[in-house]
């Protein structure tokens, strides 16, 4: 869910525009996603599309970067920012993420190349203590741009609108001096490949995987047959469902993401790959181990494992520590 914060200053941007403006705005962002045409800035035409874009995709992207920092969090302890940069930040969902996971963070600086967009970013970062003073630049993502020094460095929905020539530059760009590195795109077969690309190059640049994979080693899954994709649950509030003319009071959002750190952290064994499945007295998960891709069954017989598989959902570590 949006921080109560955001959400607030959210509605409050979506009020300067008429509810015919926002629909005429939806329905063409809508359209985009359903031809699969990129909605990104250059997308972007208007003060209303901007708005409708942010009140249609801000819930969603914020729900899988803050699942994704949570999980770095998780196996970095100790790790405590004071400093990030956003590459390709859009209007700051990233930024509350980590806000929300890492307190610490104090200095933060958000490049993005839509004007509009950094207005609206900017516009809802001051209902935040801690946001209000964000650097918003306004640039295009290259390898050659000046990169603030940062702790944490994360980049979400936006590698993927890079060049794919150009990308494994900006991941080591992205990479170098930072102490951490989160990328996050759509859990999408096309997204997959965008990450597990970037995490070829994290490796290679000295950054040890923190999640979601348990290894340093090649991505086990055959491109073309799967990929690796999770998803994250958020509630809908009434604004959300009136932009996206839905009726139902959640939506699921699939993303595929890595994090990367210069100092290694406590790694799991495993990692679950799908939705369990949970049938009386089993339990089946798809895992990703050192080993490779594997099914396991747990069933009562293993006791106090077998109720940790019940609570066991997409996504998480294996075994539960």
């Amino acid at each position: 869910m949006l921080p109560e914060e955001l959400r607030t200053a959210l509605d409050r941007a979506l009020t300067r525009f008429t509810p015919q403006e926002l629909a005429e705005a939806t329905a063409r962002l809508t359209e985009r996603y359903r031809t699969g045409i990129s909605t990104g800035g250059n997308h972007l035409r208007s003060r209303a599309d901007v708005a409708a874009y942010a009140a249609y995709r801000m819930p969603a992207t914020y729900a899988a970067a803050a699942t994704a920092l949570r999980r770095a969090a998780a196996l970095s302890p100790g790790f405590a920012p004071r400093s990030q940069f956003d590459a390709g930040g859009g209007t700051g969902a990233a930024i509350w993420a980590a806000a929300e996971v890492w307190p610490s963070v104090e200095m933060i600086t958000v490049i993005e190349h839509d004007p509009h967009v950094i207005d609206l970013g900017r516009r809802l970062a001051r209902a935040s203590r801690t946001l209000d003073g964000t650097t918003w630049r306004q640039a295009a993502i290259h390898h050659g741009l000046d990169r603030p020094a940062a702790d944490l460095v994360t980049m979400s929905y936006a590698l993927g609108e890079i060049p794919e020539a150009e990308q494994a530059q900006v991941v080591r760009w992205l990479a170098a001096d930072a102490a951490m590195v989160v990328i996050v795109e759509p859990g999408t077969p096309v997204g997959y490949a965008t990450v597990a690309a970037a995490r070829e190059v994290l490796t290679a640049s000295g950054l040890t995987v923190l999640a979601p994979c348990p290894h340093d080693g090649r991505c086990p899954i055959e491109p073309g047959r799967d990929w690796c994709h999770f998803s994250v649950r958020l509630p809908r509030s009434p604004l959300h469902r009136r932009v996206k003319a839905g009726t139902l009071s959640f939506e699921d959002e699939k993303f595929s993401y890595v994090a990367a750190a210069a100092v290694p952290g406590p790694r799991p064994a495993g990692r679950v790959l799908r939705h369990p499945q949970k049938r009386k007295g089993v339990v089946s998960l798809r895992l990703c181990s050192d080993d490779g891709l594997s099914d396991v069954i747990v069933s009562k017989r293993h006791g106090d494992l077998y109720r940790a598989a019940r609570d066991v959902e997409w996504g998480d570590a294996w075994p539960p520590r």
